[in-house]
């Protein structure tokens, strides 16, 4: 077991120490109202909110690999034991919720204990981002929608969504004024604040402001209710009184915070790292939660978990090292010695806000936004676990959140990316019929391609494409294979289904493109008799020509399409219809057209400056893009020739610098192709039938600037 201690201490430069003490301070004065906020949602008393913030942000440092990241009372796990005590009908704040609370931060601590000797850190890869982020988001407005009628100056709301919106009703019905226009002040001075002064810790100020409005104004006798005071001095050492709950409960809502907060902990830290630059050890970091939790167990605090807010402002005050959590838990540690008498002077509206504008951050509407935009799938699952959460309560909200991240893993394993291929008339390859309308399937022959690899959850997919495609002059099935590089039992038994089926039929079945590795598997798994009755070729050409099919292929083509198939075949397609354009068609896909205009635009602008022109012809193309530092010798010989398509666009002074253009054009074309013979002389004779291809495409796209082009050539 490779176990190092203060492991991000290890040769600490010490100039980075006043910054890391600085950080601190600020972190666990931020600390002071959140924590003591979580810890009421938690159903205990806000003071075990300051306890949770020494001893284990101090446990966690002590075994942290992240240089950043910041420990303690955090939303997920309160949110998570409020509502166990709720349903097991647990009175917060009571004699009894003190007895629960802690016991499930121990059996918190446990598994995540359990989980660091089971190298559970794993389990985590299979959690996904829309999953976490719509449990979290459901949390975070749980919490909102619990906090409000304290607002209002009434006790906070508890349950599910149609129990906190009949709380809220009530609330309504007598409304503190006063809490009501302190609470809303402080949240909109907070906003309002973090975007004009972003480096201001804006808590801590509305914290200091509702003291002295407290002191100043005495808001308590206008029913503005305040904290509890608190005795300064530590917290007893206690040991969990287990004999006082119910086990089996307790056990179990500590297995569902255990797998929240490894979750929620291990994701966000990973972000951080990698945004960051530094590495952490995963499974090192559950034992840095267990040894966090088992701790606050002691002192009668809830289960503490990885704070994003706390470590967003860590690294805007430029942390460094865990030195900064061991700041801050020193730092709580003075203040719960000598200076606790102010919390019996902070409103709870006041606070109440603290925690709203916390909460208001950790929503994750940017993240739905952007599912929304990009996958309307993913954006589903996001909403399933948001809702669940507020409609069924933060118990089944883990359950139903673990649930749905397993069903997107095999929904992306059921439905992988896959084609159907055919010719396109003069080109050698074979396309995707789906993506190329100048395409079309060889008569008689089906080309199946699968890209992923074929297991239990996505055969039946495979076997459903094929027999979907088959028509009754099939003559000839071909998989490609290259994607495809492993194969489980039941795909192997599928593949075999699939072979004795297409004979019966008098159907030719093959599997192609495909590495050695797959044959390997084939026979390991019973069905190397496949390859020994000559279903395995190495490539699709040699499957055809095995099929006694052979060039020039018969194609299926419409016969309204087949005198313009024709003419295609002795012509030239444009590139981007062709799909055959290199660097730019295999990274952009279908926005390979706009992206090679706007290159092409780029490049003419500047044309303009007459300095950038010789750059052109001695750096190529490629120095001149912002983002694409790949740019083969095709595509930029592409781009020079859509340059001289919109060669008029040049404005009028420049029109006699043509000579000088026309030259360092040819003399870039001239590079290109000494580049291609010197690097890959088997492109050459390609890269001059391209050329020949786009003279004509020009000719036929803007005959005007090529009318232009050539007198100009003339006169030279």
């Amino acid at each position: 077991m490779n176990l190092r201690l203060f492991p991000t201490l290890k040769n600490y430069n010490l100039r980075n120490l006043p910054g890391d003490i600085f950080s601190g301070i600020i972190i666990a004065a931020v600390s002071i109202p959140i924590s003591m906020g979580y810890a009421q949602i938690s159903g205990i008393p806000a003071i075990y909110g300051l306890y949770g913030s020494v001893f284990p942000i101090l446990f966690f440092a002590l075994f942290s690999t992240s240089k950043q990241f910041i420990f303690g009372v955090d939303a997920a796990p309160a949110a998570i034991v409020g509502s166990a005590l709720a349903s097991l009908g647990i009175a917060a704040e009571s004699p009894d919720a003190l007895a629960c609370v802690p016991v499930i931060a121990f059996f918190a601590g446990l598994w995540l204990l359990i989980f660091y000797f089971l190298h559970a850190d794993r389990i985590v890869d299979f959690i996904s981002t829309p999953v976490m982020g719509g449990f979290i988001s459901g949390i975070s407005l749980t919490i909102i929608l619990m906090q409000i009628p304290k607002l209002m100056g009434r006790d906070a709301g508890s349950g599910e969504l149609p129990e906190l919106l009949h709380y809220i009703f009530l609330a309504a019905r007598s409304i503190s004024l006063l809490s009501l226009a302190m609470g809303i002040s402080a949240l909109i001075l907070i906003r309002i604040g973090k975007k004009i002064f972003p480096k201001v810790p804006m808590s801590i100020v509305i914290m200091i402001l509702g003291v002295l409005s407290t002191t100043c104004f005495h808001v308590q006798n206008h029913g503005v209710v305040l904290l509890q005071a608190v005795e300064p001095g530590f917290p007893t050492f206690l040991i969990p009184k287990f004999g006082e709950v119910a086990l089996t409960q307790t056990v179990g809502r500590g297995l569902m915070v255990a797998v929240v907060i490894m979750a929620e902990t291990l994701l966000a830290e990973n972000n951080f790292a990698f945004k960051n630059g530094y590495k952490l050890n995963d499974r090192q970091e559950i034992l840095a939660c267990a040894a966090g939790n088992i701790s606050a167990s002691f002192v009668g605090c809830c289960p503490v978990n990885g704070s994003i807010s706390r470590t967003s402002m860590n690294e805007q005050y430029g942390g460094t090292s865990q030195v900064v959590s061991l700041t801050a838990g020193i730092t709580m540690a003075v203040l719960l010695f000598g200076f606790t008498g102010f919390i019996g002077y902070l409103p709870v509206p006041v606070l109440t806000a603290i925690v709203i504008s916390a909460l208001m951050d950790v929503v994750e509407v940017h993240l739905a936004i952007r599912l929304y935009k990009v996958s309307r799938n993913e954006f589903y699952i996001f909403m399933a676990a948001c809702i669940s959460v507020l409609f069924l309560g933060t118990i089944y909200g883990v359950l139903i959140g673990i649930i749905l991240s397993f069903v997107a893993v095999i929904l992306k394993a059921t439905a992988p990316p896959r084609s159907f291929r055919g010719i396109i008339p003069g080109k050698e390859s074979y396309y995707d019929l789906g993506r190329n309308r100048h395409a079309y399937p060889i008569q008689h022959v089906i080309i199946y391609r699968f890209n992923e690899n074929l297991f239990f959850a996505n055969a039946k997919v495979f076997q459903e494409d094929l027999e979907n495609s088959l028509k009754e002059d099939t003559k000839v099935v071909i998989i490609d294979a290259s994607s495809i590089n492993s194969i489980d039992i039941t795909a192997a038994d599928r593949i075999e289904a699939i072979a004795s089926n297409m004979k019966r039929r008098g159907i030719q079945f093959y599997i192609t493109e495909h590495s050695s590795s797959l044959n390997e598997q084939m026979r390991t798994l019973g069905i190397g008799h496949l390859i020994k009755e000559g279903c395995v070729r190495r490539t699709i050409l040699a499957a055809l020509n095995d099929a006694g099919i052979h060039k020039p292929y018969n194609l299926e083509i419409p016969e309204s399409e087949k005198k313009l198939a024709e003419l295609r075949s002795h012509s030239h397609l444009p590139a981007e219809e062709e799909d055959t354009l290199e660097e730019f068609a295999w990274a952009f896909g279908e926005e390979t057209v706009q992206e090679l205009e706007q290159a092409t635009h780029t490049i003419i602008e500047h044309l303009h400056q007459m300095p950038d022109i010789e750059r052109l012809s001695d750096e190529g193309i490629k120095e001149h893009f912002e983002s694409w530092h790949t740019l083969g010798a095709l595509d930029e010989d592409e781009i020079l020739h859509r340059i001289e398509l919109h060669i008029d666009e040049l404005p009028e002074e420049m029109h006699k610098e043509h000579r000088h253009i026309v030259e360092l054009i040819e003399k870039r074309r001239t590079r290109i192709r000494e580049k291609v013979l010197e690097e890959h002389p088997e492109l050459a004779a390609k890269l001059e039938q391209n050329r020949i291809r786009l003279e004509k495409r020009l000719e036929k796209q803007n005959p005007e600037a090529m009318r232009k082009w050539r007198e100009w050539k003339k006169r030279e």
